[in-house]
């Protein structure tokens, strides 16, 4: 029987690339944000319209928008934190806005320095703002499998929380894994919970390999009925509350993995590993990728000269 199609949505560009300490260059954002289009993924964190004052590494948003080059099937999104930064992605035709915010009161209130209950108050204004345009709107959910502050999030409070966005007509919602704190049974039932109670709901899962369980924990959100995942390319980006801790689950990785199990994910390997190559010199520092360094699983290499000596 065949196994069903995977989505993979890769966050780089803006997960990864906000998090380096050097500016990565406008002209060389566009070219791997380029490359990625011609991967095969269904969609592609390109960029961030907040603040340039707040993060000054995406201060290139709208350059970066106009200049990359649109290949059809690929959803380009941007993560959008206000109705200011709203407007100004709308100028620049993206096809998603990514709205954030955490499960956590205490990671709310550090990450995006306001409380939950006004975050839902801003980003219902940036719903009610998008809402006459084609623009698609997409909730990304923060420490919904805990919190490096305040531990275990119930589950029922994700829930209430993917209810009022709901009831605000959001029907995208990534459930993420914020300082790689889920472990494969936790996030089999809150996925196959999370369908139950939302069935209209697209969902994507957002994983960090901080403790080494990434892609056990796609393997069980599949098992729950998931088709769809972020994954940072290189494994790029990860949480500054979360001190000493790795980044996102890697992409090429994944893509491995998957292949392995005989999903589709309509992802070139051997492209997508070129791809992640140049990064290295990009961002001036190694990367997590392991499969960059040992190769995909049949990678051949010359035996010892002795070997061929004992013949």
């Amino acid at each position: 029987m065949n196994k069903p199609r995977i989505y993979l949505h890769d966050v780089a560009p803006r997960d990864g690339f906000q998090n380096e300490p050097i500016f990565i260059e406008t002209d060389d954002k566009i070219a791997i944000i380029d490359a990625l289009s011609d991967c095969g993924f269904a969609k592609i964190e390109a960029t961030s319209f907040t603040s340039p004052k707040a993060i000054p590494a995406l201060r290139d948003a709208e350059e970066v928008m106009h200049r990359i080059k649109r290949v059809p099937g690929v959803e380009y999104t941007v993560l959008i934190p206000n109705v200011r930064g709203a407007e100004r992605a709308l100028s620049c035709g993206i096809d998603e806005a990514n709205l954030v915010m955490s499960a956590s009161e205490t990671h709310n209130r550090a990450n995006l320095r306001m409380t939950r209950d006004k975050s839902l108050l801003q980003l219902g204004q940036i719903v009610q703002a998008l809402n006459d345009s084609p623009v698609k709107i997409n909730v990304s959910l923060s420490t919904v499998f805990g919190c490096p502050m305040e531990g275990d999030v119930t589950q029922s409070e994700v829930m209430r929380l993917m209810g009022l966005f709901a009831d605000m007509g959001v029907n995208r919602m990534t459930l993420c894994d914020t300082t790689g704190m889920a472990y494969p049974s936790q996030v089999r039932e809150i996925c196959q919970t999370a369908k139950s109670e939302f069935p209209d709901m697209t969902l994507t899962l957002h994983f960090h390999n901080t403790r080494g369980l990434a892609q056990a924990n796609v393997l069980a959100a599949i098992d729950a009925g998931i088709d769809r995942f972020d994954a940072s390319l290189g494994g790029l980006g990860g949480c500054p509350f979360a001190p000493g801790a790795s980044g996102n689950a890697c992409t090429e990785e994944i893509v491995h993995m998957l292949e392995l199990e005989g999903f589709d994910t309509g992802i070139d390997l051997d492209q997508l590993l070129a791809v992640s190559a140049r990064l290295p010199d990009l961002v001036q520092h190694d990367i997590p990728s392991q499969i960059l360094k040992a190769g995909h699983r049949l990678t051949r290499h010359p035996a010892p000269d002795y070997v061929n000596d004992m013949i």
